[in-house]
């Protein structure tokens, strides 16, 4: 999200589409529409302002919110089955928009830190440790994940929209280990870097981008890129427009919607059929869908054609699969957390 989720309602009053046309819709159940062979129900009614998702060990899923305005009143919440009511395990948070889980321990990424959180014990976690401290009014931390070598990566946004940040750890992903030592910018120069997730199999890192909101009919649409070590992608300067300020930038994968407040991001690689096939899932705030980023892959670069996967959610932040390879969407908006399957699939 961008640099606060409250600008995601200034937002919403600038939608225009960017994209390729979608192929047609239809009711998939829940009051969503989707492609034909898809099936939506409701997995759990979870709080509202759900933001992000994680799936411990045991296969139950954690969840976080994070109100628009920060109030330090955020918490993150147990759904031990589907259909279960969501338990707030951690209370008075600020803005907590990552999770990940690593050797029985959750990681929560929110305002200006990294927690901790371990030895569960009913509801309560025992031992909560920071992990990382953040400068302050660094920019907004966003999603977190689990890199193959075992370190972080951790998104953090600019702290405006077309500043340049004064810190190398603003408008960057940066990376470190577990216990939070050898902290270090992955790559710089990217406005927000919101969801984080690699390509299954590989250390192919896809990041979804909030691009700037100040350029009028000159807006670019909202990015989905692959994302190596080392690169500077030049915000606020570089924003797609090509010419001096974008030498060296690499292309996107795909330009998505313009004020779209793209989010979290999930990767499917056959698991709910032909129709979405492979393909990076998207979510977009402001536009109130899940976009479908089909993947194809040339060598150590990929191509994307975009369309749109589900329509009718209020506002979709967090995205993820399930053990069995569903697709789980959250609404933000109320807290109804969406379950899309394929055709061989059942909830």
């Amino acid at each position: 999200m961008r640099s606060r989720l409250a600008v995601f309602a200034a937002a919403a009053a600038v939608l225009a589409a960017c994209g390729s046309a979608s192929p047609k819709l239809v009711s998939i159940g829940a009051g969503l529409s989707g492609p034909e062979g898809l099936h939506a129900t409701v997995y759990a009614d979870g709080p509202a302002k759900v933001a992000a998702f994680a799936f411990d060990a045991q296969g139950r899923l954690w969840l976080a919110t994070a109100d628009d305005t920060d109030t330090g009143k955020d918490g993150v919440y147990l759904v031990a089955e589907r259909g279960a009511r969501p338990v707030e395990v951690v209370a008075n948070l600020h803005t907590p928009l990552g999770l990940v889980w690593y050797r029985n321990t959750l990681y929560v990424a929110s305002r200006d830190r990294v927690d901790a959180f371990s030895d569960l014990r009913g509801r309560t976690f025992a031992t909560r440790r920071k992990i990382l401290t953040l400068p302050a009014k660094v920019g907004e931390s966003n999603n977190l994940v689990l890199a193959p070598d075992g370190r972080m990566l951790l998104g953090i946004s600019a702290p405006c929209d077309h500043c340049t940040p004064t810190s190398k750890l603003s408008a960057a992903i940066v990376s470190f280990r577990p216990d939070g030592t050898d902290l270090r910018v992955y790559a710089g120069g990217i406005r927000a870097p919101v969801g984080l997730e690699y390509y299954p199999g590989t250390s192919d890192l896809l990041v979804t981008m909030n691009q700037r909101d100040d350029l009028g009919s000159r807006t670019p649409g909202d990015w989905l890129a692959l994302v190596d070590a080392g690169q500077n992608w030049k915000s606020p300067n570089c924003y797609g427009q090509g010419g001096p300020s974008c030498v060296g930038v690499p292309q996107p994968i795909a330009v998505l919607d313009k004020h779209g407040a793209v989010a979290g991001i999930a990767i499917v690689t056959g698991q709910l059929g032909s129709a979405v096939g492979t393909s990076a899932l998207v979510a977009e705030w402001a536009k109130n869908t899940v976009m479908r980023v089909s993947l194809d892959r040339h060598g150590t670069r990929y191509r994307g054609h975009v369309s749109t996967l589900v329509t009718g959610i209020q506002n979709p932040v967090a995205v993820t699969l399930t053990g069995t390879g569903d697709l789980l969407i959250g609404d933000w908006a109320d807290g109804t957390i969406y379950e899309i399957t394929g055709p061989t699939s059942s909830p």
